[in-house]
């Protein structure tokens, strides 16, 4: 099986401009992204999407790959489907978010493993314990339920499931995804979904169109850079680290 890995990443941002450019530890957000997308040992070419030639010179500089797409794209799904159209050799594609320096390279290998697995799986993602109760609470931290086979049930703002009884945990879906290429190409193509639409998460449509998500469990440190406050404990975590 034939892996890409594809980091989509927009200037524009509302929160914080310019994100996938910010410094960390003296490289910008985006490099530090790919270099540990890189590191991946199921992993057999990484590429940068982007729509600002900023971000491109950016990568190449650095040694990077990267790939010019179009700017109307409305989620990063479409961009990623727009790369995976035209690179052809590639049977799994993984979705790494501009956004996560401190993506771990295990978690993106633990998501090619189902695919190795199961032929017929489609799609594949990430999750990890919440115990936090304001965590839970919080309609930013989007969260997931499986089946006892680690199949997705549901993805919501709210807590799920609702705590009436003990006897549940409480999982947080990390935004990661794999999808097998020709699944992507399909998936990019169907139109939105009532429960997409009204959670505002794009992952349901697959759902409610009755394909398969698996979620693997993580512990891993996710910390998605959207405010400046976020980008400071990043750079916290590169000098404690000595992550160079």
């Amino acid at each position: 099986m034939k892996v890409l890995c594809i980091i989509p990443a927009r200037y524009a941002s509302t929160r914080l401009p310019g994100k996938p450019l910010r410094d960390i530890a003296g490289k910008p957000m985006i490099v530090r992204v790919y270099e540990r997308a890189v590191r991946a040992r199921l992993v057999q070419d990484v590429v940068v999407a982007t729509d600002d030639e900023r971000i491109l010179a950016a990568v190449e500089k650095h040694g990077g790959r990267a790939v010019m797409t179009r700017a109307d794209h409305a989620t990063g799904t479409d961009r990623l489907a727009e790369v995976a159209e035209k690179m052809t050799d590639y049977d799994l594609i993984i979705n790494v978010q501009g956004d996560e320096p401190l993506i771990d390279p295990a978690v993106i290998d633990a998501l090619v493993e189902p695919f190795l697995a199961d032929g017929s799986l489609p799609m594949a993602t990430a999750k990890t314990l919440l115990t936090d109760e304001e965590e839970m609470a919080n309609p930013n931290n989007v969260k997931v339920i499986t089946d006892q086979r680690g199949n997705a049930l549901y993805f919501s703002r709210v807590r799920i499931p609702y705590a009436r009884n003990p006897g549940a945990q409480v999982y947080k879906h990390i935004g990661i995804y794999a999808y097998r290429r020709d699944f992507l190409l399909a998936y990019a193509r169907m139109a939105q979904t009532p429960l997409e639409l009204s959670e505002s998460l794009e992952q349901l449509r697959a759902l409610e169109n009755g394909h398969t998500i698996r979620v693997i469990e993580t512990d891993a440190v996710f910390i998605g850079v959207d405010t400046e406050e976020d980008l400071a404990a990043v750079n916290e975590v590169y000098q404690k680290q000595s992550i160079y």
